[in-house]
């Protein structure tokens, strides 16, 4: 048996092919991104990315690392998924390049549940004004602030706001799909996806939660922020 090294990211051939597919999307909005990966206590690692929202994206795969949190480059980690290696080297450590700490483990609570179908509808509604406002650089920071969606759970005054960043992050990195497990595109017909397939949305007092079937995103509280009618 092969001795771990000192420093490694190890994750089985069955779950490289769900890694790679996440950071390939992190590429696409940014082809120096880094990712944080952490150890979980339940035999998983955690794939973080910040997106080109400046909102956080996270979809756990099972694995190792060691050190137990570490940065990336995510393009050399993408292709050096494809290779038979048990342990990858994950380079140079790059921790300076990742800014600001990740979401705590707990302290989040389920506000309510959305159907897909409507967040896919509004982040269309957004494209489409992102495309009319926005510029050469993408949508407008304004734009990408402004609250589209209000939830609350039963019998609780107060409301989440969710941001159009987090929703365009959503779509972005692959985590809403349809019925048959395909991505979501711009022509993608709503009936595709499952009627009752649901966006859940969880809060704390700093981050604002959203998990999808394939994937999470975190956006920071947005309570001030003004709510836009799409």
């Amino acid at each position: 048996m092969t001795e771990a090294p000192e420093r490694f990211i190890a994750i089985p051939g069955d779950e490289r092919a769900d890694a790679a597919a996440f950071l390939a999307r992190a590429l696409r909005q940014d082809e120096a991104a880094v990712v944080r990966l952490k150890e979980r206590a339940d035999g998983r690692i955690g794939l973080w990315v910040s997106t080109g929202f400046e909102v956080l994206a996270t979809r756990s795969v099972i694995g190792s690392c060691r050190p137990g949190d570490l940065v990336c480059d995510a393009s050399s980690l993408r292709a050096s998924l494809e290779s038979a290696v048990t342990f990858i080297d994950p380079g140079f450590a790059m921790d300076s390049a990742w800014r600001g700490a990740l979401p705590a483990t707990s302290g989040f609570g389920h506000v309510d549940d959305v159907p897909v179908r409507a967040i896919v509808e509004l982040s269309r509604r957004g494209a489409v004004l992102a495309r009319t406002e926005g510029s050469g650089h993408g949508p407008a920071t304004g734009l990408l602030d402004q609250v589209v969606l209000e939830v609350s759970a039963s019998g609780d005054a107060e409301s989440v706001g969710v941001q159009l960043r987090s929703l365009f992050a959503l779509t972005a990195m692959g985590f809403v799909r349809d019925r048959d497990h395909r991505e979501i595109t711009d022509v993608s017909p709503l009936d595709a996806i499952a009627e009752r397939e649901p966006l859940r949305v969880r809060a704390s007092a700093t981050w604002v939660r959203l998990d999808a079937r394939f994937g999470s995103v975190y956006q920071r509280r947005a309570d001030q922020f003004s709510v836009m009618v799409l």
